[in-house]
């Protein structure tokens, strides 16, 4: 990405960050940029989070998601949270200088497979709006749910088909996203959303 960036006329990348720790460091010491490329999933960290926090407190840069997440839930997020353009990483060279120039110039773009899946989520209603931590992924949603509902670890990973370990270090990134103490924090705060019901599918 960065030697396509460095290659177009009129644009250079001025900086980098390996983490959400990182970015927010960067623009804390008063880094100048136009537009920052951000991905979602950061691991230490949300790049919904970082978007928000860096519009809140940086109006001026144009945030643009590049990620691999084409759900729903992922642009509707990254959209509340500030995100002024959103791409998927598969997306060809002259789509992302396209979406670039875009932001830079205040405009809002959405790669046309992203902007079909937000028209067909605007157009059946508000269930946007009734999707419990937008800021997880759908997979951290899952395992939250299967949490919620009493199971531990092993039980969860049995039904979703991964590892422990996985299942642990998801629960792990699930409460630091969510700003959570411990599990038994998370539970609550889960149940309290409508979650917890998972454990019930079969």
């Amino acid at each position: 990405m960065t030697a396509l960036l460095d290659s177009l006329p009129g644009i250079s990348v001025v900086g980098q960050a390996d983490g959400a720790t990182a970015a927010l460091a960067l623009f804390a010491g008063g880094h100048a940029t136009d537009v920052v490329l951000m991905d979602l999933d950061l691991g230490d960290g949300s790049g919904v989070d970082v978007t928000r926090e860096l519009v809140r407190t940086r109006p001026g840069p144009g945030v643009l998601v590049v990620t691999m997440h084409e759900d729903e839930d992922a642009v509707v997020a990254a959209v509340r949270a500030g995100a002024r353009g959103y791409l998927v990483k598969s997306a060809p060279p002259d789509a992302v200088e396209r979406a670039i120039r875009a932001v830079a110039a205040g405009e809002m773009i959405l790669s046309p497979a992203v902007a079909e899946r937000a028209l067909a989520y605007v157009l059946g209603g508000t269930r946007a709006a009734r999707v419990p931590f937008p800021q997880l992924t759908q997979r951290e949603r899952e395992v939250l749910d299967l949490v919620a509902a009493g199971l531990d670890n092993v039980a969860v990973a049995r039904r979703l088909g991964l590892s422990p370990k996985t299942v642990r270090n998801t629960v792990a990134t699930v409460l630091a996203k969510l700003a959570l103490r411990d599990r038994s924090a998370a539970i609550v705060a889960a149940r309290a959303q409508g979650l917890g019901g998972g454990a019930l599918d079969a």
